[in-house]
């Protein structure tokens, strides 16, 4: 299942204003902003990777997701409620509402990543696990280093993202091997642009767009449904791949 809830997040985000500079102009700020963005988001692929290993190795797991199955429906519930209530909401700025809110989205997030690999070979999910890390590492210290603003092309990359989702419905539709990797590689590519774009809007400085100092959760999970997105998109290439 995939969570493309990227477009709509950051339509309304950040043009810059002058008290965003400001802010920013301290490099203690920057910094610290950044900290806290890469930590929460380290803890949050830290418990979505421990459900992906409990749903792919346990025979255990395995048999109470299938006996479970409208888990997956629930988790997706809350996963969608809680991102709409932190980004459209103003809660990611409210202490502890936002932690709430984003300990129920990311545990409803790893439910559904956890289901989305339950009958995924086992080899298939790690090899997707290490093309993911390797993708967003790579882009991560591309983001960092060039001088190119890549923010600008967020508009463009929000129609890719409507026109990926019309695919997604029509492979309902319309079934074929061929289909299904040119969908999960565009979507891979796809999420591969937005990690560079969410990343220079965490970064800051003289990009067109950007997080503001207190946007720390909102950052956070940003990020996190990149990261997410990618995973799902490799996995779903690599498992229609090993499939003749």
């Amino acid at each position: 299942m995939n969570t493309n809830f990227n477009g709509p997040m950051e339509a309304g985000i950040q043009q810059p204003n002058v008290d965003q500079f400001n802010a920013f102009s301290d490099k203690s700020v920057r910094l610290t902003f950044i900290r806290k963005v890469y930590g929460i988001l380290s803890i949050q692929l830290t418990i979505t990777m421990a459900f992906v290993i409990g749903f792919t190795l346990s025979d255990e797991v395995k048999g109470f997701a299938v006996r479970n199955s409208w888990m997956l429906f629930v988790a997706l519930g809350f996963s969608l409620v809680s991102l709409i209530t932190l980004a459209c909401c103003g809660v990611h700025r409210t202490y502890p509402s936002n932690l709430i809110c984003l300990g129920i989205f990311t545990l409803a997030e790893s439910v559904t990543i956890g289901f989305s690999t339950v009958f995924k070979n086992a080899e298939i999910v790690l090899y997707a696990v290490i093309i993911t890390a390797v993708i967003v590492i790579s882009l991560t210290l591309f983001a960092f280093q060039t001088k190119v603003d890549f923010t600008v092309f967020n508009g463009i990359l929000f129609v890719c993202l409507l026109v990926l989702m019309l695919f997604g419905i029509l492979l309902i539709f319309i079934r074929g091997k061929t289909m299904m990797l040119i969908y999960s590689a565009l979507g891979a590519l796809l999420f591969s642009a937005y990690l560079v774009v969410d990343t220079q809007m965490i970064v800051g400085g003289n990009h067109r767009n950007q997080f503001s100092p207190e946007d720390y959760i909102l950052a956070a999970i940003t990020l996190y449904i990149d990261i997410i997105n990618i995973f799902i998109y490799v996995l779903q290439l690599l498992d229609v791949l090993s499939k003749d």
